[in-house]
């Protein structure tokens, strides 16, 4: 055990040494630096102009999605999916706070892995953005004409939901692949007794053609592995999913050594369409399953969480030929699919080489029974007869593979923290750049589909050191950006990111900006709590409940002087942004909410709640900058002692 542990211990120390290797070659490599190349020519984008893609970054343990712009490297927006978000009153407003409901409750915080774009015949669409939950587990899908989280599904029988959240080419599933096998259902039993009880699950999440509502198809109840990461099958290859597995140990401790032992752990190769077929023809059980599914209407402008009960789970055994093991060295991380489907490409951590797989080979082994063993009743193919080749000591800790459509793969090392070039069928090694430092993913625009966009690549870092000025103990995390559209990679930009990013995807911004949302019509507003015109401005009380419905437009609220509210009441502005121009969103703000403010798009509705505890004359105003008079846009709310007789009254502009 010692000994293991000291080998684990020198390959961390290698890493170190590898990092301040690539720190020594930034400072003496003329080509890296921008003012040595015209690498500031290639990433500029005047003033007035646009990005050629969006690049959608996960946020890791902010919970959150950012939205950046390429080749500039610039933020436009961060999109609030997993967690409260005060700027936009995400999870703070009443309208919002349903989508952080899960069957454990209201969960405030998430850890948001891994985007993809959904596809129409293999290509990107721009309908939607479908993102991760690794701690609660869950799904949620953003819709691209708005930029704004519309959907949240809880997954039962998960936890660490990270083999996620990657779509089939015509969107017709997204995947949740559990990291932590769990008892299922879940109980209490020792955790020694982990090895052949606990099971991982792989759910297949249909998502409906036209509005993008999610629902879960099935469970696929796997032996006991982590599941680590996934993606689909394309072209020939569509109609299967191919998962990496580590711990095939089946341990439940000390986890860098125990679950580091096997030589080969497995990539889960499973036909979707097979038990998709065997499920419409009523195969499956349903089983008790408490999970939340949250979905948000832009005609109410409010979400909704509803409870479920149940769901269809799928033992491997019944449905023979369905499922396969595809040994691959050494716990594998990333699992990744060429753009004809034919290669699967097997990261692994621990190995010195990477492993191709070929799905034609894997047929035939299929076909003429080439097994070598099985576990837990799911055949295991024979190595060399699913090989397809192998890249020969490319790097140290290869993480993550992406593809430009033109034959060539792009691999990220972790170790020794650099992106390597190689090629599709004769395997070999044609470039590499470093990256600062311990590159995790990257990203080609389109790289998860058929047709990529084979311009750039975008690494996504776990350390940074030097690469910027020093903010204390906690330095921001990075991308830095490639150009690869020559034989040789160049790196052209680093940029900041927000929280730790894990995992991009990529598309062209003319085939999303066309279609982007510039206002919510008012006279299609149908929120419950709208307030349609001024003259349905108006303050009711019902009990010790206040219900302020206002209108909000360039530079006044109406109403903007209230009384008759008292200690003990429970305050609930139902405000109505009137504006009806694009890139014209008011705020509002109660001093002492313990809330958020509320920032409300042209034609929205929002509604926050204030519970004033002291007898005085309280402000509020808007909190975005929106006019010449913007300071102008303020009002008070007289708040009288509890029991008091003071009349409940309203105005604008008069005494």
């Amino acid at each position: 055990m010692k000994k293991v542990i000291n080998i684990l211990v020198s390959l961390v120390m290698v890493a170190g040494l590898v990092s301040c290797n690539n720190g020594e070659n930034k400072k003496g490599n003329k080509g890296q630096g921008g003012l040595a190349t015209n690498a500031a020519e290639k990433v500029y984008v005047a003033p007035g102009d646009h990005d050629e893609f969006y690049a959608f970054i996960s946020g890791g343990f902010s919970g959150q999605l950012a939205v950046y712009g390429l080749p500039s490297g610039r933020l436009f927006k961060v999109i609030p999916v997993f967690s409260q978000d005060p700027e936009k009153a995400y999870g703070y407003n009443e309208e919002s706070k349903p989508m952080l409901n899960t069957s454990y409750g209201f969960v405030p915080w998430g850890d948001a892995h891994h985007p993809d774009i959904s596809q129409t015949n293999g290509e990107l669409d721009g309908r939607w953005v479908f993102i991760n939950e690794n701690n609660t587990p869950r799904i949620a899908r953003i819709d691209l004409t708005t930029f704004e989280t519309a959907e949240i599904i809880e997954v039962p029988n998960s936890a660490g939901n990270h083999s996620s959240s990657f779509v089939t080419e015509n969107t017709e599933y997204v995947v949740a692949g559990t990291r932590f096998s769990v008892p299922i259902p879940q109980r209490d039993m020792p955790i020694k007794d982990y090895k052949g009880n606990f099971k991982g699950a792989l759910s297949f999440i249909s998502v409906d053609p036209e509005s993008g509502n999610m629902s879960i198809k099935f469970q696929l109840l796997m032996p006991g592995f982590d599941y680590d990461l996934s993606h689909p099958g394309r072209d020939k290859s569509h109609g299967w999913f191919f998962f990496t597995t580590y711990n095939t140990e089946e341990a439940n401790s000390l986890l860098e050594v125990n679950a580091s032992q096997n030589d080969k752990d497995f990539i889960a190769a499973v036909n979707w369409k097979k038990i998709e077929e065997y499920v419409n023809n009523g195969g499956g059980t349903k089983v008790p399953a408490k999970y939340a599914h949250n979905i948000y209407s832009d005609e109410t402008h409010s979400a909704t969480s509803t409870m479920m009960d149940e769901v269809l789970t799928v033992n491997p055994v019944d449905v023979p030929g369905a499922i396969f093991f595809l040994p691959t060295p050494k716990s594998p991380h990333g699992c990744d699919v060429d753009p004809t489907g034919e290669y699967i490409v097997g990261n692994g951590k621990l190995s010195a080489d990477l492993t191709v797989h070929s799905f034609t080979k894997m047929l035939a082994a299929i076909e003429n029974k080439k097994f070598d063993g099985e576990a837990y009743g799911i055949p295991i193919l024979k190595f060399e007869d699913v090989l397809a080749g192998t890249v020969k000591q490319p790097g140290l800790g290869p993480l993550h593979t992406e593809f430009d459509g033109k034959g060539n793969a792009y691999t990220t090392f972790f170790i020794s923290s650099e992106v390597v070039k190689w090629k599709l069928g004769t395997w070999e090694v044609v470039d590499r750049q470093p990256a600062y430092y311990s590159v995790g993913h990257g990203m080609i625009p389109g790289g998860n589909s058929r047709k990529p966009f084979g311009k750039y690549f975008v690494s996504m870092n776990k350390i940074t050191k030097d690469r910027y000025l020093p903010t204390g103990p906690e330095v921001t995390q990075s991308a830095q950006l490639y150009d690869i559209s020559g034989d040789k990679m160049e790196l052209l930009l680093d940029f900041p990111t927000i929280g730790e990013p894990h995992y991009a995807a990529g598309i062209p911004a003319d085939i999303v900006a066309k279609n982007s949302r510039q206002i919510f019509k008012l006279s299609e507003n149908k929120h419950p709590y709208a307030t349609i015109t001024d003259g349905d401005a108006r303050v009711e009380r019902k009990g010790n409940e206040v219900h302020i419905y206002m209108t909000m437009i360039r530079s006044h609220f109406n109403p903007d002087n209230i009384e008759g509210v008292k200690v003990g009441d429970k305050v609930f502005f139902h405000v109505t942004n009137h504006e009806q121009d694009y890139d014209v969103p008011h705020g509002i703000s109660m001093i002492g909410a313990n809330t958020s403010e509320l920032l409300i798009m042209p034609g929205q509705t929002e509604t926050f709640i204030w519970e004033p505890k002291l007898p005085g004359v309280w402000p509020f105003y808007c909190t975005d900058f929106c006019s010449a008079l913007h300071q102008e846009m303020q009002g008070y709310v007289r708040v009288s002692p509890a029991g008091s007789g003071t009349e409940l009254k309203w105005s604008l502009g008069e005494d």
